[in-house]
């Protein structure tokens, strides 16, 4: 599993300030697009929390997760607001607007 956490985390990293990723798509991104539920370990796990900024990672429909590893997803989401990211009225993350591409 640490080869795989590796791969998680160097995806993660990659994702800008300003930006989400979903889960499906960090483990597409790290090589194996049915490591969803891996991601959520890999991030629950994240040994270098200002290096791995586990808490630009979101579910598909942009929801923060509400046992994010780091105090919760009230912490989750002040972080993201802090990158620049807003909400909607429902609390998620327009993923059409803040979604990260992967390409860059």
């Amino acid at each position: 599993m640490a080869n795989s956490f590796e791969r998680i985390y160097a995806v993660v990293k990659k994702i800008p300030r300003g930006t989400v990723a979903s889960y499906g798509q960090v483990a597409l991104l790290a090589g194996n697009p049915r490591w969803a539920r891996v991601v959520g370990y890999a991030l629950h796990a994240n040994p270098d929390p200002e290096g791995i900024p586990c808490y630009r990672v979101v579910t598909k429909d942009g929801r923060t997760s509400p046992a994010f590893a780091f105090g919760g997803a009230d912490i989750q989401r002040a972080l993201l607001e802090a990158d620049g990211i807003e909400f909607t009225e429902d609390g998620r993350v327009d993923m059409t607007k803040y979604g990260w591409t992967g390409l860059g």
